[in-house]
């Protein structure tokens, strides 16, 4: 955990939801919540989301071409290019 995180119970975000969403919306910094001293779950504003998401979408690209590298399931970037030259040069 950052030490940037803040860590509160759900009862302060249950009393304080609209100053926590502005707090979250501003610093850019997830809210850890607790439940009977527990973390459980975490809100962040939504720009920081999507790009989370972006960054798992792109690294599940990578991991994916990682494994068809690994299979032998792939052509030297040279011929790919030369196809393509071929292809638009017609």
């Amino acid at each position: 955990m950052k030490l940037s995180e803040q860590v509160k119970p759900i009862s302060y975000f249950k009393d304080n939801a609209a100053k926590v969403i502005a707090d979250i919306s501003e610093s850019r910094e997830p809210l850890i919540i607790t439940q009977n001293g527990e973390a459980t779950c975490v809100v962040q504003d939504i720009k920081s989301y999507e790009e989370n998401r972006n960054t798992i979408a792109l690294l599940k690209i990578l991991a994916m071409g990682r494994k068809q590298i690994e299979q032998g399931k792939f052509r030297p970037a040279g011929k790919v290019f030369a196809e393509m030259d071929k292809e638009f040069l017609k």
